[in-house]
């Protein structure tokens, strides 16, 4: 690395970290949000072999995110203290078994019990790993790292869904089980080994990584340190650092509400999506998992190039306001076209490119806005209060579907929640939640072309 330039150098060295964590990272969180939402397509056929209706099933898929919200921020605070590497692991293990549990569900309440406690396990993780990056990556290299990693929510569903349909029409009856048995128990199974696979191959923290050279060390350690003093001088040299500070922080309450109206919107869709597939004339469980990870090839692709553009134009407001209209708008005309397949399926995947854009930008800014536990505990509480949305939107689509005989006028709710994050997002200062430039790059440098040569 000494025949390098400075700026090639630095550029070498995150290349490595993204190159060892990013990967195994993606593939942890593939089966984590697998193991989440694998849930609407047992209903296809769990809810008529355990005679549910549509508002139980509406409950017990949103009920997950109470527990999940309940424990998310004491979880986040028990892994810095146990450090991430024991604690991802824990939380891989804890939802795998839950998760296989549900083969033994009969009734409606051990199914609300074993979904909250799945709820439970879960929380931590994704948060966990958002700030287990922070540890890793400043602000100026955080939407696109995110981006790579948060595109495990379009693959997940892409590899997932047709997988999922494959798992309903292959082992119904194998063994005495339903196949909807068969689909929590196969996709429980890899949680379970990959726990083990983290105790050997994460480190905790940039100084405990052996792979790194004690040069390679020192420029993550410069880059952060440099993060945490711009960071200081943007909150006029008081940025929180403790729990106290971070609840009173009224950016962070903001940051929370706009992630509850996004995950309204976003988790309605997703619990609900082979359901409605389903009802614009579709019966084959393979067809339906095909038609179902389409939207996310082009949530996928838009993601990464909104999280790329909102690095390489540091910015952050417009890549989130205009994705969640793209997606409101998406929702809207989906319930319009419900009647036809293939228009119903044209405006689900521009939904779905709204919404999923989004993410990995929105999900930068409580890193960017906290530091120290503060940061762990303001990642956790955003993520929380955000996914208790998981509760309401499957819980309202499935009310009303009960009610109504429609989705179209829960999905029309949803759009609104979704539209709603456009107008909050411009209520944070531009000079809070935009990223800082790279030290690398001097103000005037055009930031494009630092970006293709990789010095941002």
């Amino acid at each position: 690395m000494a025949s390098l330039k400075p700026e090639d150098k630095v550029s070498a060295v995150y290349s490595k970290i993204t190159r060892r964590l990013i990967p195994f990272l993606i593939l942890c969180y593939f089966f984590a949000y697998l193991d989440r939402v694998n849930i609407g397509f047992a209903k296809l056929h769990m809810q008529d072999a355990l005679n549910f209706s549509d508002t139980v099933y509406g409950l017990g898929a949103g009920i997950f995110f109470i527990g999940y919200f309940l424990f998310e921020l004491p979880s986040n605070l028990m892994m810095q203290r146990f450090g991430p590497r024991f604690w991802i692991a824990r939380i891989m293990i804890s939802w795998a078994v839950l998760s296989a549990a549900m083969i033994f569900v009969k009734t409606p309440t051990q199914f609300y019990v074993l979904r909250f406690l799945l709820g439970v396990a879960e929380a931590g993780f994704f948060p966990g790993i958002v700030f287990y990056l922070t540890l890793w990556f400043p602000s100026w290299r955080s939407a696109r790292t995110l981006g790579l990693f948060i595109l495990v929510t379009p693959l997940s569903t892409i590899v997932g869904s047709p997988l999922s349909g494959y798992i309903l029409k292959a082992f119904e009856g194998v063994d005495g089980l339903h196949n909807w048995q068969w689909l929590f128990l196969v996709e429980a199974i890899p949680s379970f080994l990959l726990a083990f696979v983290v105790l050997k191959y994460l480190d905790n923290d940039v100084k405990s990584a052996r792979w790194l050279t004690a040069e390679e060390k020192q420029i993550v350690a410069d880059d952060l340190e440099t993060d945490r003093q711009r960071s200081l001088a943007a909150n006029a040299g008081k940025p929180p650092q403790s729990l106290k500070l971070m609840f009173r922080n009224g950016y962070v309450w903001l940051l929370a509400l706009i992630f509850f109206s996004f995950n309204i919107g976003y988790y309605g869709i997703n619990f609900w999506l082979p359901s409605i597939i389903k009802s614009s004339g579709v019966t084959d469980d393979f067809h339906i998992g095909l038609l179902a990870a389409l939207p996310y090839v082009f949530g996928a692709l838009f993601m990464v190039w909104n999280s790329r553009h909102s690095d390489l134009r540091c910015e952050r407001r417009w890549h989130i306001a205009i994705p969640a209209i793209i997606g409101a708008v998406g929702l809207s005309l989906s319930a319009y076209c419900s009647g036809s397949t293939v228009w119903m399926m044209a405006w689900i995947c521009l939904a779905m490119s709204g919404t999923l854009a989004l993410i990995p930008t929105y999900i930068s800014l409580p890193g960017t806005l906290l530091s120290g536990t503060a940061a762990a505990a303001g990642i956790a509480l955003v993520n929380s209060v955000g996914n208790l949305a998981g509760f309401f939107g499957p819980t309202v689509l499935g009310w009303l579907k009960d009610n109504t005989g429609s989705t179209n006028s829960g999905l029309y709710i949803l759009a609104a929640f979704l539209l709603l994050c456009a107008p909050l997002i411009f209520l944070l200062p531009a000079r809070l939640v935009n990223p800082r430039r790279s030290p690398e790059t001097p103000a005037g440098t055009d930031v494009e072309s630092s970006l293709k040569r990789g010095s941002l």
